[in-house]
């Protein structure tokens, strides 16, 4: 593929010396890697595989993809890409809104931040000038007090903020951007690299500009293709009619419940029972719900406003109590109130913090409580009110706080019982257990950023969400499965599109679209070589920073200790089984990609 257009600058920001240096990506970077998330790991892959994740030396990429801001629909999405503090990894997180979109009307297609500026310092971004400017006034602040500031400075008018809170500052590993709509680029610790850097915010102010693209015709009707198959009321994502639609992510609950791959107290248990109910999106939708925002260019509106109306957090009104915070921070620690969920994730989104870390570190402290190890301080399951309070401390690390700011793996360690983190390559599992849905098992013991469900979203075929038949307690055949679901969003993260548009579309709208918007010859086979490369880099990478054989593993748990609820009762995780599938058909010894492979892909 040749990517034509895909041509505006990547500001080089350098907060050592405070300059600014503006330069369109190497073209063969962008032929290979496409934007977003593959492009940005391959500048991370430049700089070095050895670099301390909070060190000066460490880049943090936002890089947006070359749909990016466009009018293709579920395109307001760009990505962070860094060397992990959390797993030492590469990882690459992505976020919704509106800030993807004004980054690329404000003139540019990324931003790579190098150095570390002496002081607090937030950058401003207009008409395709940046500045380095004092966050001294900010420092110290809530993510929404600070959104607030810059919008009272500037005008809350075609303005996004992004910002890290106290986390991100007291340097949290797994701290958080977030941006004014409360959309964050969530996993691998991207806030604790902006605090390591004294950087508080990115600021930028751009007005909807169309997207030029060279071949209108065959763009317009490529985009119009997928909007229809996005409406499709057949699919999940039909606009207030499909389930991601009028419930949000939340739709998931009940459904991994009824099959026994919900893990509650820290994966002891498969399933919430009918406790899982108040949790759901359909109570949210019948009980809470008060607004439906939505990102740029999306006619899906998953996010779901929230008001609190009783109770200790009445007054509150946040957005989004997604599926996977009100697992994490819900029935994995025994927790069924929603309005506590709820407020747990307005104390992340203000924080700063990855509510599906931060639930798997309360769920191990509960565990080490239970067992008499945590030495006076204590969480007991389902002390919501207790979760609350040590939150803060976790962000301010205060007390036991301090011990609990660098995520599941280090806290279990230190509390001495490492084998209760339900965590892969350092990162904590998300909301589906992997002896219910043995795909997502094989997944996240084979994302490249740690325990994922996004990496590869197996759990769209064995919750019949897509149109694949794939049986949730059979191994056979999961191994080419999570390769396909992965190297396909691979290249949508790089293009950058929401994940959700794959309950949808496919390599073949994707194809178009890319096409259209470039002017690139490119056909489904082009979309999934282009993935394979992307996803292959990134293990290149890992494998270069000491990920090797061995390395894909699932927490003991999943593997030995049987499901003893319906649904998966007697059901463990294959994983050696789907691991030999997995490594065939990838071409991979052992978790290690051979030079040979290497060559064949033209990595790097």
């Amino acid at each position: 593929m040749d990517a034509r257009t895909f041509g505006r600058d990547i500001a080089h920001i350098d907060l050592t010396n405070r300059t600014v240096t503006k330069k369109p990506a190497p073209r063969e970077w962008v032929d290979k890697y496409i934007g977003g998330r593959g492009l940005g790991v391959r500048y991370v892959l430049e700089n070095g595989v050895d670099v301390d994740p909070l060190s000066p030396d460490n880049i943090l990429c936002f890089m947006n993809g070359p749909l990016s801001g466009s009018e293709t629909s579920m395109s307001g999405r760009w990505a962070a890409v860094t060397k992990s503090p959390l797993t030492n990894t590469v990882t690459d997180s992505h976020q919704g809104g509106w800030s993807a979109a004004r980054v690329r009307w404000a003139g540019f297609d990324g931003l790579v931040f190098e150095g570390r500026a002496d002081t607090p310092v937030y950058v401003f971004i207009e008409d395709g000038e940046i500045e380095i400017r004092d966050a001294s006034d900010t420092w110290g602040k809530g993510i929404h007090e600070t959104v607030a500031f810059y919008e009272e400075r500037y005008g809350a008018k075609n303005l996004s903020v992004n910002a890290i809170g106290q986390a991100g500052e007291n340097l949290s590993r797994f701290a958080v951007w977030v941006n004014e709509d409360d959309r964050a680029f969530g996993r691998g610790g991207t806030g604790a690299v902006g605090g390591s850097k004294n950087l508080k915010a990115i600021v930028v102010r751009a007005g909807n500009k169309k997207s030029d693209v060279p071949d209108k015709e065959a763009w317009q009707g490529a985009r119009k293709a997928a909007l229809e198959t996005i409406r499709d009321e057949k699919n999940i994502t039909s606009p207030k009619k499909g389930g991601l639609s009028v419930y949000g992510t939340n739709v998931l609950m009940n459904v991994t419940n009824s099959i026994g791959a919900l893990g509650v107290r820290n994966s002891q248990l498969t399933s919430f029972g009918e406790r899982a109910e108040t949790l759901s999106g359909e109570y949210v939708e019948q009980n809470l719900l008060s607004g439906n925002p939505t990102c740029h260019a999306c006619p899906v509106a998953c996010k779901k406003e929230v008001t609190i109306e009783d109770g200790p957090w009445k007054g509150l009104k946040m957005e989004s109590v997604e599926y996977e915070p009100a697992w994490a921070l819900g029935a994995n620690c025994d927790v069924d109130d929603i309005r506590s969920v709820a407020k747990l994730i307005d104390q992340c989104n203000d924080y700063g913090l990855d509510p599906i870390e931060l639930g798997n570190v309360y769920s191990v402290f509960m565990e080490c409580s239970e067992a008499g190890l945590t030495n006076g301080e204590s969480l007991s399951w389902g002390d919501d009110a207790r979760m609350v309070e040590l939150t803060e401390k976790l962000a301010l690390r205060e007390g036991v706080g301090d011990l609990l700011a660098d995520g599941a793996v280090r806290a279990a360690e230190n509390l001495g019982k490492p084998d209760a983190a339900m965590a892969v390559k350092g990162q904590a599992v998300p909301a589906y257990d992997p002896r219910g849905l043995k795909g997502m098992g094989l997944g996240y013991a084979t994302s490249n950023r740690g325990a994922c469900h996004l990496r590869a979203y197996v759990a769209a075929a064995e919750l019949g969400v897509v149109d694949i038949e794939a049986d949730p307690l059979a191994w056979q055949g999961k191994g080419e499965l999570v390769r396909i679901f992965q190297d396909l969003a691979a290249f949508s993260d790089s293009l950058d599109l929401c994940k959700f548009s794959a309950f949808a579309e496919g390599a073949d709208e994707y194809a178009l679209q890319w096409a259209g918007a470039t002017g690139t010859a490119c056909t489904a086979d082009d979309v999934m070589k282009a993935g394979e490369r992307i996803y292959n880099l990134e293990r290149y990478y890992n494998n270069l920073a000491g990920f090797r054989e061995g390395s894909d593993t699932l927490p003991r748990r999943f593997t030995e200790e049987a499901s003893t609820l319906s649904g998966s009762k007697g059901h463990v995780s294959e994983l050696d089984q789907m691991l030999g599938e997995y490594y065939e058909v990838r071409g991979w010894k052992d978790g290690v990609v051979p030079d040979a492979k290497l060559a064949e892909l033209q990595i790097p």
